[in-house]
């Protein structure tokens, strides 16, 4: 099978959806040797995550070769060179597609992640909601299938879009490979990994991932409880504000900041880490509760939304509207070594059963085959 693939974010994008993109290509390469793919984008990044996939020997790197560049190529042009090249099916990896794809004989399957920008309008620019909504709305209407990456998000797209549920299928996201392995340390690292004595933020630092819950709840754990906590992401005004709450309650040296780290180190913080504190009000799926839990790190986070479906059942999981909530599982597991550790071994177990690459990418087959 040859599959078109949207590739502007796997060459552009280094963190989520990029993420995402690149990672559905390594599963279903290793999964399924014979597949050839036709990675679409109007430009590359040059670096080190990117390079990989430049001479791949199931791939090639199609850029715009007509008078139409970057967006405008992206949206009206792919079609037209997905016939040429014979595409057996196009996948838009990002919650959109091509316009045309239908007319010029090419099935289409399309990954909707979430709808973010209905359920937490107010994190959105009104223009950038309405070209949103517009992508997703047609990308809906047009694929012959649609892959949620949770089930949460498949109702979402039922409820917001009007989608028949038969027309969607459910397959997680997978996390990238070197989570499904364990850590072993070949050198003295920093006393962070050592001494396990801080609990581990992961994401965008935004209202809706809700960290402002979680420096609350560290209010009201006992002193004697209390450890530090690593925030592993960036924002804008709403990280100001946690800052400013952070810094007038006396947290100052309780919370280090940290910029967006390689997954290699990202791999070393979760599996040294007492838990993973994550209790967002909405994901489309809940990435870094998965990866915390492939690395062996327990995990507190919501009852809400796709959570509990990252999570599974070894993952404790609070009301993220409510600090208290959220800090009587935190003093749960961090008083309860034993706990700590019984859920650490199962929880990676079931991520591991249940985000399985190979699984996934069979999942994945299925739709395309399905689209066909």
């Amino acid at each position: 099978m040859k599959i078109g693939v949207d590739a502007k974010r796997l060459f552009n994008n280094f963190t989520g959806l990029g993420n995402h993109s690149r990672t559905t290509i390594d599963i279903l390469g290793d999964e399924f040797p014979d597949t050839s793919f036709c990675l679409y984008t109007p430009g590359i990044t040059m670096n080190d995550v990117t390079r990989p996939y430049l001479n791949r020997d199931n791939s090639r790197v199609v850029m715009p070769r007509s008078v139409l560049r970057g967006s405008a190529w992206r949206t009206m042009g792919i079609p037209t060179e997905c016939r040429r090249d014979g595409v057996d099916v196009f996948h838009g990896l990002s919650n959109e597609l091509p316009v045309g794809l239908r007319r010029c004989g090419v099935p289409s399957v399309v990954t909707i992640h979430d709808v973010a920008f209905k359920t937490f309008p107010q994190m959105y620019k009104w223009h950038d909601r309405i070209i949103y909504d517009m992508k997703w709305r047609y990308a809906c209407r047009n694929a012959d299938r649609i892959i949620a990456i949770s089930q949460c998000t498949k109702h979402d797209v039922m409820k917001f879009y009007g989608v028949d549920e038969k027309k969607i299928s459910v397959v997680y996201q997978p996390a990238g490979s070197l989570y499904y392995n364990s850590i072993h340390d070949d050198s003295p690292t920093e006393q962070t990994h050592s001494d396990k004595d801080y609990m581990l933020y992961v994401g965008s630092v935004n209202s809706r991932k809700n960290l402002m819950g979680v420096v609350k709840s560290m209010t009201l754990l006992p002193a004697d409880l209390l450890p530090r906590l690593i925030v592993v992401g960036d924002g804008g005004s709403y990280k100001r504000e946690v800052m400013e709450y952070v810094m007038s309650h006396g947290l100052g040296q309780m919370v280090e900041w940290r910029h967006a780290t390689d997954h290699k180190e990202l791999h070393k913080l979760y599996a040294h880490a007492l838990l993973l504190v994550y209790p967002s009000f909405y994901e489309g799926f809940g990435l870094p509760v998965v990866e915390a839990q492939l690395s062996g790190c327990p995990v507190v986070t919501s009852n809400v939304s796709s959570l509990p479906e990252a999570g599974g059942p070894y993952a404790l999981k609070a009301n993220p509207n409510s600090p208290e909530d959220i800090a009587d599982n935190i003093a749960r597991l961090l008083a309860d070594e034993t706990l700590r550790s019984e859920l650490a071994i199962k929880a990676r177990e079931y991520a591991t059963s249940t985000f399985n690459p190979k699984v996934l990418a069979r999942q994945l087959m299925e739709v395309y085959r399905l689209s066909m």
